[in-house]
């Protein structure tokens, strides 16, 4: 089965999957469509965060595509002369592509933008390479949920707010209630306060991963949730462990536009890949066809703050930090139970958590899940979709101290569950996406 943002993109990687390629085959050809039939969301001239399940050996694996900045860059690109925020206007093999006359024509297309033109050469593309890295897994409630390590901020955040919310009985909660929301909502203050203290590229700035989601320090954090009324704006924590840098605070949010699919094939390998070019067809600048990203905005602007260095900082060959939350979550036997995620900018952690929290607490299918009205706090303001019956909470959250604003919230999960009859997809009817199997 597969669940896709586009039902073109399902076809192909549903005939992929009844040819007898694997989920990576499907993802693949998926990924090929989306380029044409979703353009301004993902394509090849973007990157992506992809975890990958073995059925066989029950091996997970984590693959950073996330893009790099090139080497002539500098700390001070997004700044003006006088040091404030430069404002924005909008505008073969694999040698072919990162080595050859596609290579060229990149680079050219960068170096002579009409606007905000950059210094990258061939040389860059040459030497960039997509990264394995280390899955981060954590408990939640008899399961084990898997996601992706920084770069992305979305395996740890994710991670960390269901880890705040296992002090709480979840399942006693209605889903959509003004105590639901107001829990989750403070979970995610404490939660997006470290995100914007602690996490960018961890071949540049040491992230203390372990620390951040160790059992005593999540406890400790839960312990400033109250019932009765908000937190406001969370401070960041001090996770314990010898990786923990003194950082200042960049609260930068990245854009929307992205794409999510899932996949499982007939051998039970399964793909949870989210896929983006950053901003609505991100650097409106197009190469042969594709659209080239715009991911750089995703670092911090200021390099330091506060006589502070700033985790997210730009520097030549970093890469900036995502929200991106690719996830595949597992039972207490160790079998593949679900695989989901969604484009959003820095609410997909929100997006996923939500589902998460439906399939784990509330025992929802994979579509019921999805379909769950979603509520956003990012550390500040909590959003709650607009023309749902989550609009009729706004009152009691407003009474228990919350800043509330009534937003359109288009995510786009795309997920599937495992169940003892079989597949069990869903796919956002926020947006035009489809769940295709056999």
């Amino acid at each position: 089965m597969i669940s896709a943002a586009n039902p073109l993109a399902s076809e192909a990687g549903r005939e992929i999957l009844r040819a007898g390629g694997s989920a990576v085959d499907a993802a693949i050809a998926a990924q090929m469509v989306l380029t044409l039939v979703e353009p301004q969301s993902s394509g090849i001239g973007g990157g992506a965060f992809l975890m990958h399940f073995h059925g066989k050996d029950g091996k997970v694996e984590a693959y950073d595509g996330r893009e790099t900045a090139p080497a002539a860059i500098r700390p001070d690109v997004f700044l003006t002369a006088d040091g404030k925020r430069r404002a924005f206007r909008a505008a073969g093999d694999t040698d072919v592509f990162y080595a050859g006359p596609i290579a060229t024509d990149i680079a050219k297309a960068v170096r002579t933008a009409p606007r905000n033109p950059a210094k990258m050469t061939v040389a860059d593309i040459q030497a960039y390479a997509a990264k394995k890295r280390e899955p981060v897994c954590r408990p939640y409630r008899t399961y084990r949920v898997c996601g992706m390590p920084p770069p992305t901020s979305g395996g740890l955040t994710t991670l960390q707010i269901l880890g705040l919310l296992e002090s709480f009985d979840m399942a006693r909660i209605p889903p959509g209630s003004v105590n639901a929301v107001h829990l989750i909502s403070e979970a995610s203050r404490l939660a997006y306060a470290d995100r914007g203290r602690y996490i960018g590229d961890p071949d540049f700035v040491s992230v203390p991963v372990k620390g951040m989601l160790e059992n005593s320090y999540l406890r400790r954090r839960a312990g400033r949730i109250s019932a009765t009324g908000s937190m406001g704006k969370a401070l960041p924590g001090r996770p314990p462990g010898p990786d923990r840098a003194e950082y200042a605070t960049d609260d930068r949010d990245g854009y929307p536009s992205t794409s999510h699919l899932s996949v499982i094939d007939g051998a039970g390998n399964a793909v949870s890949m989210t896929t983006s070019i950053e901003r609505a067809f991100g650097s409106r600048l197009m190469v042969r066809g594709f659209l080239l990203n715009n991911q750089l905005t995703d670092f911090a602007y200021l390099p330091r703050r506060n006589g502070l260095p700033v985790a997210n900082a730009v520097a030549p060959g970093k890469r900036p930090r995502s929200s991106m939350s690719p996830t595949l979550v597992f039972d207490e036997d160790g079998d593949l139970f679900a695989t989901v995620g969604s484009p959003g900018g820095s609410r997909i952690i929100a997006y996923v958590t939500k589902t998460l929290i439906g399939l784990i607490d509330w025992k929802l299918g994979m579509q019921a899940a999805i379909d769950l009205p979603t509520h956003v706090n990012r550390n500040g303001t909590t959003e709650l979709e607009k023309g749902t019956p989550l609009e009729e909470r706004a009152d009691g959250l407003r009474r228990l101290g919350h800043d509330v604003k009534i937003r359109t919230l288009t995510s786009g999960l795309h997920g599937i569950r495992v169940t003892p009859y079989g597949y069990d997809g869903g796919a956002d009817r926020r947006r035009e996406g489809e769940a295709l199997g056999d």
